[in-house]
């Protein structure tokens, strides 16, 4: 069989199957998703101090706990929104439970201003309050209400405004937009522990498997 004869019995089986066109473009992407995946975990391997342990990153749940899980969120996202009781009744159910906090401002301005008023939060102390007083406000949270919310939790407004501006504040969001990118985390949440990266926001019962498998897997 000539070359021409062997493409044109190749073109007329693809036009009388054309499903297996879908099959290969479906192979071809999950191929790619698996290929991303390895290259992330190679990134969350060599990065792992970045991710787990940066001083800059606010920590909640139990800072000695056996086990650390990383969220990467927005406070304009809602499906962070939707995780956050669910990251507050993971960390009630066990006590061994580290949280690291990232800043990750994907939302435009109103965004980002609210997580350099986090982190400037976390100066004083108040992070933990701060973070579940924004996300309660039930709105967008915008540079009004961020400043009404700081106020009603008892921060030093003034104080807050200045440390808002000092260059660690946006040095920290740059690193988790970064690491973020480097990890293959392109939306809010995202989750991290162990050598696993979680993408999405889940429920309790998912969330709590994700963590016993980083500590199973210590």
């Amino acid at each position: 069989m000539s070359q021409d004869q062997l493409d044109q019995r190749i073109h007329d089986y693809i036009l009388a199957h054309p499903e297996v066109l879908v099959q290969a473009l479906q192979s071809l992407d999950e191929r790619q998703r698996q290929a991303e995946a390895a290259e992330a975990r190679k990134v969350l391997k060599a990065r792992a101090a970045d991710v787990f342990n940066d001083k800059q990153s606010p920590v909640g749940g139990n800072a000695q706990g056996n086990v650390t899980l990383v969220e990467f969120f927005d406070y304009n996202c809602p499906y962070c929104r939707m995780m956050a009781p669910i990251m507050e009744q993971a960390v009630a159910d066990d006590p061994q439970l580290r949280i690291v906090y990232k800043e990750f401002p994907i939302l435009g301005p109103d965004s980002v201003f609210a997580a350099k008023a986090a982190l400037a939060a976390d100066k004083q102390g108040k992070y933990a309050a701060f973070h579940k007083a924004l996300y309660a406000a039930k709105t967008r949270v915008t540079e009004a209400v961020v400043l009404k919310t700081a106020a009603e939790a008892g921060l030093d407004v003034e104080r807050m405004k200045a440390d808002m501006r000092q260059p660690d504040i946006q040095a920290s969001i740059d690193r988790n937009t970064e690491l973020a990118q480097a990890l293959r985390i392109t939306g809010t949440p995202g989750f991290v522990a162990g050598d696993q990266i979680y993408p999405g926001a889940t429920d309790l019962a998912t969330l709590k498997t994700f963590v016993n498998q980083a500590r199973a897997g210590k």
